[in-house]
């Protein structure tokens, strides 16, 4: 028993370190992915801008929904901000052709079906080939200046509105 259980936490704990380390203040991964519409979209493109990353489990399910809709509703409010938003989830450009257009969303989702990216900010899950929902704010030089590991679906948006204004009065 204790062997099969020594077993098994060093093999929850191999796969663990593969995730990334990132924190605040550190260098945005770089990645290309294909948007909802099937065009090339690289985080590099970002420099001089805002950006928000926000890493959600799967298109078309309640809390994903929720979110993306109210990223939809304070788009606004985030883009007077000088940012946009980017949603990602595994799944493919089909699902989130499907899931922008079902929402009526403003913004561009990005489809991360071998959840490679998801790998790379550290929120893929262990098992499914889904990601946690985390956001992730990065300045105009791709630096994380924010990472949100607990976040409530409904007030996302108005969080990340809220935190990018502080962070701007900052600089």
């Amino acid at each position: 028993m204790k062997k099969s259980l020594l077993l098994l936490l060093g093999f929850l704990f191999s796969l663990s370190i593969f995730a990334a380390d990132l924190a605040v203040d550190s260098a945005a991964p770089i990645f290309k992915l294909q948007t909802h519409k099937g065009t090339e979209f690289n985080l590099e493109s970002r420099r001089g801008k805002w950006s928000v990353l926000y890493f959600y489990p799967k298109a078309e399910t309640p809390g994903c929904t929720k979110q993306a809709c109210a990223f939809r509703d304070s788009i606004k409010k985030i883009r007077a901000l000088d940012a946009d938003v980017f949603g990602i989830s595994s799944d493919n450009v089909a699902d989130q052709a499907a899931f922008h257009k079902n929402h009526n969303l403003n913004f561009i989702l990005l489809a991360d079906d071998k959840s490679e990216v998801a790998k790379l900010y550290g929120s893929k899950m262990l098992v499914l080939s889904m990601s946690k929902r985390w956001t992730f704010i990065i300045d105009p030089d791709l630096k994380i200046r924010s990472i949100d590991k607990d976040v409530d679906p409904v007030v996302d948006a108005e969080k990340v509105a809220a935190k990018i204004a502080e962070l701007k009065a900052k600089k």
